[in-house]
């Protein structure tokens, strides 16, 4: 797990709604600017995208924003820490200034910007394990065969790799493996905060935590809510490595941990059972089988919550809906609308009782079992 240490100094970290909404302006924006300009410069632009994000890649690799943390330094000093050619990384870092990541002095000196600091192994705000994820090797040849995805319906882990899904990959590269985790800790960082708060847990006697990896979401709630005992439930592998973090975050008495197979079973006998970017990892035959083991497990009072995307109607601006090609490539599941939502909770026993915006893209569905 990263550590949350503080680093001084640093911008404020914005609310993920702002951040949602600076999404759509951004795309507002990019909206306005094809309009202003001839339309194949606007679509060189977005098709240049992949290089930006290359870029960030190989900032993210040497340590770049963490070098910096104590003040601007030279491409000459840069070079000589991380063992580059120091025309080739002022290049890099002049392209990244460009874009606000970093920013160039007169004297050619690169200092920290709002943006780099998210590159830093342990601020708060980090994002260097998605950045490293998304530029590594085995996920771009995932994305270069995106069409083979789109022309079979099936997971372009399948055509690249021979594997069904990218769960399945992880198990013969468990580097790759481990890089994903770590990004999915970037991602979690984002929003536990905002689901701890958008919903309201008082209440609830026992809260368990299905596919909760180390419990970084559960620990958020359970330290918002006190008189909340918790149940961490995941693979044997994951809560091999969960008991450590439970235990340095002192819930080691509050906090069960029981490892499993949702395909097979889960804990019974929670007042809420939390699925927080599960379904989406699942088609619908998957997606049903895990909810109806929560149906069968659950009391005939208890709620089941899943944090996901819920993908807008019509042309809205939303990280979900390139997030579902994400999907498409590497697990075989989806982002879903509400609609979808609720036919997915029909098929497995539920009922869908409302969905409860937050202070992230994230939201949080609720559900109730039916006869």
């Amino acid at each position: 797990m990263m550590s949350q240490a503080n680093l001084q100094p640093k911008p404020k970290k914005p609310p993920m709604a702002l951040i949602q909404a600076m999404m759509n302006v951004t795309s507002s924006l990019q909206k306005f600017r094809a309009k202003m300009m001839p339309p194949q410069v606007a679509m060189v632009e977005m098709i240049n995208a992949y290089q930006v994000s290359q870029a960030i890649y190989v900032a993210a690799q040497l340590g770049i924003a963490d070098l910096l943390k104590d003040g601007a330094k030279s491409s000459k000093e840069l070079a000589h820490l991380t063992r580059v050619d120091e025309q080739s990384l002022y290049r890099l870092l002049r392209s990244l200034a460009s874009f606000g990541i970093f920013a160039e002095d007169e004297e050619k000196c690169f200092d920290l910007t709002a943006l780099a600091v998210t590159l830093q192994i342990d601020s708060p705000e980090s994002v260097r394990a998605w950045a490293i994820m998304s530029g590594e090797k085995w996920h771009w040849n995932l994305w270069s065969n995106l069409i083979e995805s789109v022309k079979t319906g099936k997971t372009a882990v399948e055509y690249t790799f021979g594997k069904p899904n990218i769960f399945e990959y992880f198990v013969q590269d468990s580097q790759a493996g481990n890089h994903f985790d770590e990004a999915m800790t970037n991602l979690a960082s984002l929003n536990n905060s905002a689901i701890a708060t958008g919903y309201d847990f008082s209440g609830i006697s026992k809260l368990v935590d299905i596919g909760g990896g180390y419990g970084s979401h559960l620990t958020t709630i359970l330290k918002t809510y006190p008189s909340i005992k918790g149940v961490l439930f995941d693979q044997p592998s994951v809560i091999a490595g969960a008991k450590e973090f439970i235990t340095e975050n002192g819930l080691a008495e509050r906090c069960e941990l029981v490892a499993g197979d949702f395909f097979q079973s889960v804990p019974p006998g929670g007042d809420v059972y939390l699925l927080k970017t599960v379904i989406h990892d699942w088609d619908e035959h998957n997606a049903v089988k895990i909810l109806k083991n929560c149906r069968r497990a659950m009391t005939e009072h208890s709620k089941l919550l899943l944090v996901e995307a819920v993908i807008p109607p019509g042309n809205t601006p939303y990280f979900g809906k390139l997030l579902d090609l994400e999907m498409l490539t590497t697990s075989g599941g989806r982002e879903r609308t509400e609609a979808e939502y609720r036919t997915l909770f029909d098929a497995a026993g539920f009922k869908l009782t409302k969905v409860f915006a937050t202070a992230s893209p994230w939201k949080i569905i609720e559900a109730v079992g039916v006869s």
